[in-house]
């Protein structure tokens, strides 16, 4: 075998071999997982590790948007009529927010810290100065204190007395400072005087600026990667006792600041929020892309503010049978020291029909009221969301307050907000190279297959080559034998005598003589 037929049989023997090796780890996926083992490891929140910085202090910018309803027709609304109202904002706040006094628990299996949140205020992203609009909607305070004595008929009369001394009607006109960071109120003011538990202050978000919701406890995913995240415990309880059946009082998932990596379409990721005093749940929805990051989108599904008729499984949050909103409404009173409180989507997204039409100004739209994660399906990491959460009062006919005989239940809407952010640039491109060295892992044995088949395709080549090369080589026609005379040769051998001679010592002498001419 020559050289050339040698090295044309190399290169196939290595193709062969390159193709089968590659198979072989497509099939076991042995590079995948390695791969995704490492992230395993890597995702945990332990000191060192590649995301413990970054859940400590989040480096994207987290932006707050409160938008108001405005009450125009105040009046009329205490006469008996449809309430109207109008959107007003947004009024944005860069949210800073870092977890504080950070302390390793149970051998790094665990991990506490508290949310700590503080608000800048944005005027450039702003439709106006918080400090000078003035909006008119309900007298929280007011309703929080009636709805605390309407058992009690002496104490609902001196209530009553007490709000006409002061001035406080149901409803109020605040200045945006006033309505989100708080202003002594009047009433408050009377009673905290022999009520110690009452503060005199009120605001949407008093006391959170700077502030936190108490101690949580993370599991840090060390060992078991779906874990990574999760809430372990809020205030020292792992358990709450706000609503009346254990499935509904659970603490279920993280705090909505980590999930854990591989995430996968088909399953449902969980978020504990202490504003909603409850756990909710998110399904997949769609696959979108955020700066060139692949992520899937998580939803809040309609069963998850579902009345107990549609969702049996949400009875355990009526506060009483007789206190069960239907679809699209959470009463949080029992967390809110009692105030007729009632939560919902924006413009009542996702409520009953009767909501959004007893209210006018409601406009539901999912593109700009639903809330939603985008998480990188790889590393879990959040590449863009928006919780979005309203603020409403139950308003209804109270015993012992005239002033309101005339009003018909409302859910009526006081504000909402929009908790916002996109992962900035310098994490991105983090994000795009960690996901290439996992890509490029994972694929290897891919990498390994298109080798082989390149070495393959040489190899078909060069085999053709060879043979038609040696097709070429047999054609090859030699026009006379390889020690024949040419006609031009002007010497021929000739034996010297026509008699050959015997030499005694060289045998048969021949010699070498010149060829007669032709005679003419």
């Amino acid at each position: 075998m020559t050289r050339r037929s040698c090295a044309v049989y190399t290169v196939g023997v290595i193709s062969a071999h390159l193709l089968v090796v590659g198979v072989a780890l497509m099939v076991a996926q042995v590079f995948r997982t390695v791969m995704h083992d490492r992230l395993k490891k890597e995702i945990v929140l332990v000191e060192g590790s590649r995301v413990f910085e970054s859940w400590k202090t989040p480096p994207p910018p987290v932006y707050m948007e409160f938008f108001f309803f405005n009450v125009t027709n105040v009046n009329e609304f205490l006469g008996g009529a449809k309430p109207q109202v109008s959107q007003v904002g947004p009024y944005t706040y860069r949210e800073y927010r870092y977890k504080d006094n950070v302390s390793m628990l149970d051998g790094n299996n665990r991990v506490s810290a508290y949310n700590t949140k503080s608000f800048v205020f944005l005027r450039d992203r702003s439709v106006g100065d918080p400090a000078e609009d003035n909006i008119t909607t309900v007298n929280i305070p007011a309703w929080a204190v009636m709805n605390k004595v309407k058992d009690s008929f002496w104490k609902s009369s001196v209530v009553s007395l007490l709000m006409n001394s002061v001035g406080s009607g149901l409803f109020t006109t605040r200045t945006v400072d006033e309505l989100l960071w708080g202003y002594e109120d009047p009433l408050l003011r009377r009673v905290a005087a022999t009520s110690p538990d009452v503060e005199a202050v009120f605001g949407l978000m008093y006391k959170k600026n700077g502030s936190n919701d108490g101690e949580f406890v993370f599991n840090t995913g060390q060992q078991n990667h779906l874990d990574y995240g999760r809430v372990v415990t809020w205030q020292g309880q792992s358990q709450l006792t706000f609503w009346s059946s254990n499935q509904s009082n659970s603490i279920n998932g993280s705090d909505g600041s980590a999930f854990h990596p591989l995430l996968d379409r088909k399953e449902r990721i969980y978020v504990f929020t202490p504003d909603l005093c409850r756990s909710i749940h998110m399904d997949f929805e769609k696959d979108v892309e955020v700066k060139g990051i692949p992520a899937f989108r998580f939803t809040p599904p309609r069963s998850v503010f579902a009345s107990k008729e549609e969702n049996p499984a949400n009875e355990g949050f009526c506060v009483t049978p007789q206190e069960c909103l239907g679809t699209g409404l959470l009463k949080v009173s029992p967390c809110r020291k009692g105030a007729p409180v009632v939560a919902s989507f924006p413009h009542f997204f996702l409520a009953d029909s009767q909501y959004v039409s007893a209210v006018g100004g409601m406009r539901p739209d999912r593109a700009h009221h639903q809330t939603f994660l985008d998480l990188n399906p790889t590393t879990g990491v959040i590449v863009r969301a928006s919780k979005r959460a309203q603020i409403n009062i139950l308003m209804n006919r109270v015993s012992g307050f005239p002033k309101t005989r005339t009003l018909n239940e409302t859910v009526f809407p006081v504000m909402f907000l929009n908790e916002s952010v996109v992962i900035d640039d310098a994490s991105a491109a983090r994000i795009h190279k960690l996901l290439l060295i996992v890509t490029l892992g994972s694929n290897f044995p891919l990498i390994i297959v298109a080798l082989g088949g390149v070495l393959l395709l040489v190899f078909i080549i060069l085999m053709v080559r060879d043979r038609k090369h040696k097709r070429e080589v047999k054609r090859i026609v030699f026009s006379k034998p390889l020690y024949a005379s040419s006609a031009d040769d002007d010497t021929s051998y000739s034996p010297v005598h026509k008699k050959e001679k015997d030499d005694p010592q060289n045998g048969t002498y021949i010699g070498l003589t010149p060829t007669a001419e032709p005679q003419a």
